[in-house]
């Protein structure tokens, strides 16, 4: 197998890595094992939860970094358990390590299965906060009170993901890859540098 060939088949297990579905996975596993917004009520049940910053960041969600303080902010919570949807639902956000509220809603039904909590103005301060959500029996329900808590930290701005910079890294690999394929002298150049290596 010569060199071209090696470098041809690297290239296409690099591509076949970045979009393997392991690897890109948000909530497919079991349990969803690898979703990182997500509260467990019980075992294998679960309330899934995104942010949002329309303000400021119209088109993105957050999880576990919220970038901006002093900005709307939206925490939007989904549980699908339809046991769940009967339960009364309280929800209070503290600063850590203090445990200062920040904000709280009274529990209350969410037949949807879908709750939106707005935060007008945010988080007014840089750190780290904690979510706590806790669920209430009713007469209908007729569970137990569950608690569940979430952590995430504000105001370190917008980083940028490992998922794109691995997207980025591979479309620079296809341009690089195309040209290589597309122009001798290209090629011959990095046919040359290869064989010194």
């Amino acid at each position: 197998m010569n060199k071209s060939s090696r470098l041809r088949n690297g290239f296409l297990v690099l591509i076949g890595l970045i979009f393997s579905s392991a690897l890109w996975a948000h909530g497919g596993a079991a349990g969803t094992d690898t979703d990182q917004c997500k509260f467990e009520l019980e075992p294998n049940h679960w309330i899934h939860y995104t942010a949002y910053q329309p303000s400021v960041y119209p088109a993105e969600e957050f999880c576990g970094n919220i970038p901006d303080t002093g900005s709307l902010t939206q925490l939007v919570f989904d549980y699908q358990d339809i046991r769940y949807r009967n339960m009364m639902v309280e929800f209070e956000v503290t600063k850590e390590p203090e445990g200062d509220r920040v904000f709280f809603q009274e529990a209350k039904r969410h037949k949807s299965g879908t709750v939106v909590l707005k935060l007008p103005q945010g988080v007014a301060e840089k750190g780290k906060y904690l979510i706590h959500i806790t669920l209430l029996p009713t007469e209908e329900s007729k569970g137990e009170r569950l608690d569940a808590h979430m952590g995430f930290r504000a105001g370190s701005g917008q980083s940028t993901s490992l998922k794109e910079i691995l997207l980025y890294a591979f479309f620079a690999l296809a341009g690089f890859y195309v040209l290589y394929l597309s122009n001798a002298g290209f090629k011959n150049k990095v046919d040359e540098i290869l064989g010194k290596i």
